[in-house]
């Protein structure tokens, strides 16, 4: 399966020599200044010159190759090859794609005044949910079964769910104020992403301790469960930000976090790191699960 991954990084590079291709075909028909920038009737509102998009072109493309090559070594550093990390790799994939068909767009709207359409990146819409879906259903474990709660903690950042409004407002207003049917098709489903995503910072994750383990929530939905059995050892960390937040993590180490402390626990199926305000507590809650088991 390591194979199949280093195959399918490979095969997303071509995308490079193809953006290159692209433009050096239709280089000598281009104009000396590009539009390649639109507003959300498809009206150009930004320019550059043809080298300058290139560049730019390439280099995005680049950036996120070199995203889709880090994190599918450290998948088969870690022998990861679940569907998590899979949805991971493809999510990446669907950014590349995007942002060649961005440059197939841009080119053909300066060739022949061809209109920008964004019907090929609201198509790709519906396969990342799908792929978000994926990711979020691997590795969660089979449900624990019934028994009396020791506890039950609640990690959430109402701060990032209120700053995660500010691309809702904006989206809001351009289904507002656009008369143009296919922005305000691609308004309302990024409205509703989101929406999705505000909802789950301000509701947070939920820990319910009881002696079977420990099961993490969020809006009502199972994300993972721990058997008390799987549980090897667990201490209080600090988290990074550049490490994220929101659910982290590919193959065997996953991470639930709004915040800078966390509760790195060590199980036989991989690293869970919990986000907590007050780390102790989650401490004194696995150390009264671990005594009812023993």
């Amino acid at each position: 399966m390591n194979r199949r991954i280093q195959v399918a990084t490979g095969l997303m590079w071509l995308f490079l020599p193809l953006t290159a291709m692209r433009y050096w075909l239709a280089w000598d028909r281009l104009p000396a200044r590009l539009a390649t920038h639109f507003d959300a009737g498809g009206r150009p509102n930004g320019w550059m010159t043809r080298q300058d998009a290139l560049t730019f072109g390439l280099g995005m493309t680049v950036l996120f190759l070199l995203i889709l090559t880090v994190v599918a070594y450290a998948l088969r550093r870690q022998k990861a090859s679940d569907a998590g990390s899979w949805a991971v790799l493809g999510l990446i994939a669907l950014v590349v794609v995007m942002i060649y068909q961005g440059n197939s767009s841009i080119i053909g709207y300066n060739l022949t005044g061809q209109p920008i359409s964004i019907f090929t990146p609201l198509l790709l819409l519906p396969a990342a949910f799908i792929l978000i879906a994926i990711y979020l259903g691997a590795n969660r474990g089979g449900a624990l079964p019934e028994a009396p709660l020791i506890a039950e903690e609640t990690h959430s950042s109402p701060i990032i769910g209120l700053l995660l409004l500010i691309p809702l407002v904006v989206e809001l207003a351009v289904f507002a104020n656009t008369p143009n049917s296919q922005a305000r098709w691609i308004a309302l489903p990024l409205g509703l992403f989101f929406v999705g995503f505000a909802a789950f910072a301000w509701s947070g994750f939920q820990y319910r301790f009881s002696h079977e383990g420990l099961e993490i929530r969020s809006l009502g939905v199972r994300l993972r469960s721990i058997p008390a059995a799987e549980i090897r050892d667990y201490c209080v960390a600090g988290w990074r930000l550049w490490r994220g937040y929101g659910i982290r993590g590919v193959g065997r180490c996953r991470a639930y976090v709004w915040g800078n402390k966390v509760v790195h626990i060590k199980t036989t199926q991989g690293d869970v790191f919990l986000g907590h305000n007050d780390p102790e507590r989650i401490i004194g809650d696995l150390n009264t699960m671990r005594q009812l088991v023993h």
